[in-house]
């Protein structure tokens, strides 16, 4: 019996990648008007280098990115990244389709629902508070609840101590095999890959589901549930793809790490 439900955040309630691509190329515009003698495709690069070294959460990346570059900060430069990262964020913030519709049924349904994200607390509540999800979650875990990243079994087992649940009980769904799946797998949850908000080209998942459209997690409750019969559900053969149990187990992907 389903009771609760866990999420990851970025790529799976939200789109957190094309948000930050749009953030950070609104940034380099800035930065160039306002006289950083560098092409965009360098200045790009040069940003995502101090990402990829200091973690996609960094919140000092254009300060980092400017001492490295010129050997000080030119807080007109940084002034101008930061204001033109923020409006650009603000405005590509937000949810994958039917991400309110499905969280409502869920409720309806009585089941308890968790976020489980590495980013920090601040970030995480700022992203929720923005896409006015908030006041859906029962709990959040972050970062500085356990100070382990996924796939730890902490922050999981930190989730289910306070949804009450067993892990029998519980799903996890996330887009990243190696951190949401693995994690929870650890620990006897089942899992779903959310292959819609998936950027490294995984061909296995390694999960017990794959869903296309968030709202194919509700018929994957009812069923394990067992209160609907197949073919009940509309809004199921509307998503486009139907839910998938997915294939063995393992991956064959891209790689690479946010």
């Amino acid at each position: 019996m389903i009771k609760a439900i866990i999420f990851d955040l970025d790529n799976t309630l939200t789109d957190f990648m094309k948000m930050k691509d749009m953030a950070i190329e609104a940034a380099v515009d800035a930065m160039i008007d306002a006289g950083l003698k560098l092409s965009r495709d360098e200045l790009k690069e040069k940003i995502y280098a101090v990402y990829k070294e200091e973690g996609i959460e960094y919140q000092k990346v254009f300060d980092r990115f400017l001492q490295l570059e010129l050997g000080r900060i030119d807080y007109k430069i940084l002034a101008s990244a930061i204001v033109s990262y923020r409006r650009a964020r603000d405005s590509a913030l937000v949810l994958y389709p039917h991400v309110i519709l499905t969280l409502m049924e869920l409720v309806k349904r009585g089941l308890k629902l968790a976020v489980v994200s590495d980013a920090p607390s601040t970030q995480v509540w700022l992203r929720l508070c923005h896409l006015n999800l908030h006041h859906f979650f029962h709990h959040v875990v972050t970062f500085e609840d356990t100070y382990e990243r996924k796939p730890s079994p902490l922050p999981f087992k930190k989730a289910l101590s306070l949804l009450r649940v067993e892990s029998a009980d519980a799903l996890m769904v996330g887009d990243w095999p190696e951190r949401d799946v693995v994690g929870a797998s650890q620990l006897g949850i089942k899992t779903v890959f959310a292959r819609y908000g998936d950027t490294f080209g995984t061909v296995h998942s390694g999960a017990d589901f794959e869903i296309n459209d968030i709202i194919e997690l509700i018929d994957i409750v009812d069923r394990l549930n067992g209160t609907v019969s197949d073919g009940e559900h509309d809004h199921c053969s509307e998503s486009g793809s139907g839910i998938e149990q997915a294939p063995g187990k393992g991956r064959d992907s891209g790689g690479g790490h946010r």
